[in-house]
């Protein structure tokens, strides 16, 4: 622990030599305190190297160069009280899915069969299943979601433009790129029958439609997409949001696959170092955006660099999602065609 000693900070103090358990090392803080993150690592000596050290700084109210992100990150959740779905959300926010589905079941089951927000719950499972990469579960979900919605909420175009995404986006995952693409223009229609074209959500559907034409191969149409994505996120959020890395990850994935290497590799460092700043340590997005620009270094020869990007994306996507999820399979295929080459070059 390091105090950065500004002003408008939350003091903390270890209490040793005041606690009864002395020999603990323990450390008091104030409710509140803000603290940025610089380091963490296992004790290697440890017993099997279980204990996590974390090095981190104190930080004043105002002195963290998060601060706008953080804000808006606040006012988008909006609750003024904690419950059971709130605290779902966070988690799902932070890549612990399985946690996540647990909160979100106990919540439904505490509603009656004819609650009117049962759909709203419909919505977030079908979302924890769609990250899980268990994609026709999670079209059930938004499909329960929908006709819900449907029923009690005809005329909530929002509501229901969004799970039509949601449903082009488990279509997009199973390879069925028209109907992917037919959820998708709905998600548009809807919403330009609510808003004008810049809401935020817009950008969410573009860059959604830009992966649908990335993977047809349509890449024109893509980068289109992308950066009518960007233009509306950029009006939007903050620079640091989580949400700007992952369409300037897509632009980089598009380059890439134009053979423009030093296009793909400027637009994945940026990606980079959003994400490492606004999002956990092993969040499944930084692991993708690390096995991307392993994929240009493969293909621009250098193995070596290839392969310390693609071990490291390996290790977060271990540690956060399930042993056959599609992403854990992928990227270990790709490290051992890496460990392959490397040997055959010996």
């Amino acid at each position: 622990l390091r105090d950065s000693n500004e002003n408008n900070r939350r003091p903390f103090a270890q209490i040793d030599e005041l606690s009864y358990f002395g020999e603990e090392k323990e450390i008091l803080f104030m409710l509140g305190s803000i603290f940025r993150l610089n380091e963490i690592c296992h004790d290697e000596s440890s017993a099997n190297g279980t204990i996590s050290i974390i090095r981190m700084t104190l930080c004043g109210e105002h002195d963290n160069d998060l601060k706008q992100l953080y804000d808006h990150m606040k006012n988008e959740d909006n609750q003024e009280e904690t419950d059971l779905l709130s605290l779902a959300d966070v988690v799902y926010k932070m890549a612990k899915f399985d946690l996540a589905e647990k909160y979100y079941r106990r919540w439904l089951n505490e509603l009656s069969p004819n609650d009117r927000t049962r759909g709203a719950l419909y919505q977030r499972l079908g979302m924890v299943a769609n990250a899980k990469g268990e994609y026709d579960t999670s079209l059930d979900w938004y499909q329960k979601s929908l006709e819900m919605n449907m029923e009690n909420h005809p005329s909530d175009y929002v509501t229901i433009g969004i799970t039509h995404n949601s449903i082009g986006e488990a279509h997009r995952k199973k390879g069925d790129h028209c109907q992917a693409l037919e959820s998708y223009d709905r998600a548009v229609s809807l919403f330009k029958q609510a808003y004008n074209g810049n809401h935020l959500y817009m950008a969410m559907f573009y860059n959604n439609i830009g992966l649908n034409y990335q993977e047809e191969k349509k890449y024109p149409e893509a980068l289109k997409s992308y950066e009518k994505s960007l233009t509306i996120k950029k009006i939007h959020l903050p620079g640091e949001h989580p949400a700007l890395g992952t369409t300037y990850n897509n632009i980089g994935i598009v380059h890439f696959f134009l053979n423009q290497y030093d296009l793909a590799l400027d637009y994945y460092n940026r990606s980079l170092k959003i994400r490492l700043k606004s999002l956990p340590a092993h969040h499944p997005d930084i692991a993708m955006t690390y096995k991307n620009m392993g994929l240009v270094y493969e293909d621009t020869n250098d193995l070596k660099q290839a392969l310390t990007f693609l071990q490291k994306a390996q290790t977060i996507y271990e540690a956060t999602l399930s042993t056959n999820h599609p992403d854990v399979l992928n990227n270990s295929k790709v490290v051992q065609r890496l460990e392959s080459k490397l040997k055959a070059k010996k």
